[in-house]
């Protein structure tokens, strides 16, 4: 996986990052989603190395990446405490301000570091789904039974922890067909980690309490992503469904947004690896400089 890219660990204060990165050009930043692995990107990220420099964390608590101890109100892991985390993971590694795209729960932490710290983040990408206080705000009958697992993993009373780890081969059912035999060994060894499955439910639990006040704090201040903005969703998942168009939404949360359909399923970055990096390159080109225009976009 990754041809040419470096693994190394490092130090970000709050935690210690997996992290491969490789490429020549622009600084560009991958965040995967749960509960993958920064490998769900290996079919992704080579494509990008011939003009950026791509930057592929597991997020903290996520593969090999530390666990931080939580607290009552799961601040360790909320979406800000990545931010920080892949802030300063960047300029250890030299990029003061650049690119950054993010898959799922990967976007909430993207978008989270664009609002906190714009003057870092150069463009937005945002795969998947909706802020985390627009999607709650939002919440109805159809939403709760289609996301049934926000709430059995983000809940405190009857901890999903021991479920999951019983049998997480079959509670995730992800083969190596669609992921690649590499990534999926990859993801089983996060999965078979008792740690690991605790800090991928304590995401949720920050998803439900903390980051969602951070959201609708934002909301009530009026601040909004600043960054040039691309959305993209799968037509063969439920975000039509569940929102319409996506991007009705985004326009009351980002100054300049853009959307891209694509036909596939939700994890894009292994189901359809070449549309999405030919979706990425002409917004990443223009928002970095390198083009002029971006034709896939709307």
């Amino acid at each position: 996986m990754f041809p040419g890219f470096e693994l190394e660990r490092i130090d970000v204060g709050e935690a210690v990052l997996r992290v491969r990165h490789g490429g020549s050009g622009a600084p560009l930043l991958l965040l995967q989603g749960h509960p993958r692995t920064h490998a769900t990107w290996h079919r992704v990220a080579p494509q990008l190395a011939d003009v950026y420099t791509v930057v592929c964390p597991d997020l903290r608590g996520y593969g090999e990446s530390s666990k931080p101890p939580t607290t009552p109100d799961h601040e360790p892991y909320s979406k800000r405490a990545m931010a920080r985390d892949c802030a300063a993971l960047m300029r250890a590694l030299g990029h003061e301000r650049f690119a950054v795209v993010g898959h799922d729960r990967g976007s909430y932490v993207a978008f989270r570091l664009a609002l906190d710290q714009p003057e870092r983040v150069r463009a937005l990408v945002f795969l998947g789904t909706v802020p985390i206080g627009e999607a709650l705000r939002r919440c109805d009958a159809r939403f709760a039974a289609a996301w049934w697992h926000w709430f059995f993993l983000g809940q405190t009373a009857n901890p999903a922890e021991r479920v999951i780890s019983a049998d997480p081969d079959a509670w995730y059912a992800t083969t190596a067909d669609v992921m690649g035999s590499e990534a999926y060994e990859d993801f089983r060894r996060a999965i078979h980690d008792p740690r690991t499955v605790h800090a991928m439910c304590e995401d949720y639990r920050a998803g439900l309490g903390i980051d969602r006040a951070h959201d609708d704090a934002d909301r009530a201040a009026g601040r909004r992503v600043t960054c040039p903005t691309l959305v993209g969703w799968a037509i063969h998942d439920d975000t039509e469904d569940l929102y319409g168009d996506p991007l009705e939404i985004w326009r009351d949360w980002a100054v300049d947004v853009r959307g891209v359909r694509l036909a596939c399923g939700h994890h894009m970055a292994e189901e359809a690896p070449d549309l999405l990096a030919d979706a990425l390159r002409p917004f990443l080109d223009e928002a970095t400089g390198r083009r002029s225009t971006s034709p896939t976009a709307r």
